[in-house]
């Protein structure tokens, strides 16, 4: 952002806060009970009208800070709003872009799973903090739904529009339920175009469906039609929450090196295939009897044929080559790694060289695990067993569910100049933490502001608009780092949506539990956390048993937005929960 452009904001609003909006009624003089009125002084405003005048006002409004702009007519409040709005962006965009630059700096870890999700929820959660300290508690108890429009906005509208926009702008032709990264031919096709993602994204998908208990619990009251045990559900729920969050942060420093851990195995376990298929090939098919047990001869003349030296036994270079010779086109990895890890499975005498009993023991070890998992029947017309070739292509799947390395990677790439970058990063994550903590409360009051001034519910204006400025920065990231049409970069893009909703259900929402806790105030959103219990259920649960989503699944995305609104406005203003 041009500091030219923030600093002009700044020099408008001290203007602007020169010129406080207060006013006075303008009514003639009393008149005498002596004389006859002429009707003037006695007018009243007119019952029918329900908004304030929209540049003019009747009452005098309170300055945030003793300094800042404000008003109470409509137009004014939606420039504040707007203005303050703008800001908030602003916040989010440089506590974004910094932690960006931190993280290319220090890596992931404990950047990338503890400060990154914390400060990409901070507007957020400033935003619903100062809506529950304003004044006394009945004033914190009717502002207190800006903060809540807030959270249920943000869940509802990074798991609908943007959810939906990602899959839209980041399709690719789909073949055999997988997205070919960068192909895209077939255009708008509903089911042979959309987005393939890891298991990890699975996993996010998981977690954030789950990070709803705390709504469940703080719910659970309202549900039995209970008054007493309310402040103690609010109390059970902020404990949960916070232990969620720092269990998900945990995860979040443990992850990739769980990824590397899960990854590698996995490659093991392609090499394993890899050579039980060699095997099999050099067999001509004769590695398994015919009642599918190992065939104990073939495999000891097959250890013949590998053992070049006739020396009796396996040598790692014996072992080596006998791995290179073995194409493994589909992963890349390291051979010597993979020698080390064979070895280690047959070398049970721990000499550095496999015997022939060990090598029998070893290959029929793999036989029966690959038989476990790949289902030993028959292959039609050639009466021999299927299931090394199955093992074979799970490996394949697998491998391809877990995502390339390079996620999992913690190496750094050398960065240019890393204090300044460093400098840079701190200052921006700085300057983000400061506009959001100063204009957050000025914000919530504009929208509180507005909402008297129209007699528009703030729920539904926190709802809609707040949620445009704290997460437009986030939102438009993800819909450009989709347009590169990867499962990476899509695996990368859905993941961060997920988290954010994460954060939102465990960092938020403790916010706001311990503010309800601490000022006494009421725990009376049921509509709400309805609405962001079916959202987060439906597309977790959707998105935690798939990898893959064709385009006519962002049509259920895009559906549930205008429902929640809609939602929430029946059950609060037709059948009365609030």
């Amino acid at each position: 952002m041009a500091p030219q452009r923030l600093l002009l904001l700044f020099i408008f609003l001290f203007c602007f806060s020169s010129f406080p909006s207060t006013a006075r009624f303008i009514t003639g003089p009393s008149s005498p009970t002596v004389l006859v009125s002429d009707g003037i002084s006695t007018v009243k405003n007119p019952p029918f009208l329900s908004l304030k005048p929209l540049f003019s006002a009747e009452e005098s409004c309170e300055q945030t800070y003793g300094f800042l702009p404000c008003t109470t007519t409509v137009l004014g409040n939606l420039f504040l709003i707007i203005v303050y709005g703008y800001l908030m962006f602003l916040a989010a965009t440089y506590l974004s872009n910094g932690s960006e630059l931190l993280l290319e700096i220090l890596g992931p870890g404990i950047v990338g799973g503890l400060f990154l999700p914390i400060l990409g929820a901070l507007p957020d959660a400033m935003l619903i903090l100062v809506s529950g300290l304003s004044g006394t508690a009945e004033t914190a108890q009717d502002q207190v739904s800006v903060g809540m429009g807030l959270l249920a906005g943000s869940t509802v509208m990074l798991l609908t529009v943007i959810w939906g926009s990602c899959v839209v702008v980041g399709r690719c032709d789909l073949r055999d339920s997988v997205a070919v990264d960068g192909t895209i031919t077939k255009r708008f096709h509903l089911t042979e175009t959309g987005v393939s993602t890891d298991i990890w994204t699975c996993y996010a998908a998981s977690i954030m469906a789950i990070s709803v208990i705390p709504f469940v619990v703080v719910q659970l009251p309202q549900v039995l039609n209970s008054t007493s045990g309310r402040h103690l559900a609010v109390l059970i729920a902020l404990i949960i929450s916070v232990s969620m969050l720092v269990s998900y942060c945990v995860y979040q420093v443990f992850q990739p090196w769980i990824q590397r851990r899960r990854l590698a195995f996995v490659k093991h376990k392609h090499v394993i295939s890899g050579i039980l298929r060699h095997l099999k090939k050099q067999a001509f098919g004769k590695l398994l009897t015919e009642d599918g047990e190992p065939n104990t001869e073939i495999i000891k003349k097959l250890f013949e044929t590998i053992d070049e030296n006739r020396d009796g036994h396996l040598s790692p270079s014996e072992l080596k080559a006998l791995i290179i010779g073995i194409r493994f086109e589909e992963i890349d990895f390291d051979r010597d790694d993979a020698v080390m890890k064979v070895m280690a499975d047959f070398d049970t005498s721990l000499d550095s060289y496999i015997q022939e009993g060990e090598f029998v023991k070893g290959i029929t070890k793999w036989i029966n695990e690959a038989k476990q998992t790949g289902g030993a029947y028959l292959e039609p017309n050639a009466g021999t067993f299927k299931f090394i070739d199955q093992f074979h292509q799970q490996t394949k799947r697998e491998h391809a569910l877990l995502g390339s390395e390079e996620q999992s990677d913690e190496v750094v790439e050398h960065v240019e100049n890393p204090r300044w970058i460093s400098f840079k990063a701190v200052l921006m994550l700085l300057l983000g933490t400061l506009i959001a903590a100063a204009f957050a409360d000025p914000l919530v009051d504009a929208v509180d502001n507005f909402s008297t001034a129209t007699s528009i519910p703030s729920f539904f204006i926190s709802f809609i608009a707040l949620p445009l400025a704290t997460n437009s920065s986030e939102a438009v990231s993800a819909i450009i780092f989709a347009t590169r049409k990867k499962q990476r970069t899509a695996s990368l893009t859905f993941s961060e949506l997920y988290g954010a909703v994460t954060m939102n259900n465990v960092l938020c929402l403790s916010v706001f539990l311990a503010l309800v806790y601490v000022r006494g105030l009421t725990w009376d959103f049921s509509s709400e956390v309805l609405v962001i219990l079916i959202v987060c259920i439906v597309m977790g649960a959707f998105a935690s048993f798939r990898t893959t989503f064709p385009l006519w699944t962002c049509s259920i995305a895009y559906i549930l937005y205008p429902f929640s609104l809609a939602l929430v406005y029946v059950l609060d203003y037709v059948f009365g929960w609030s």
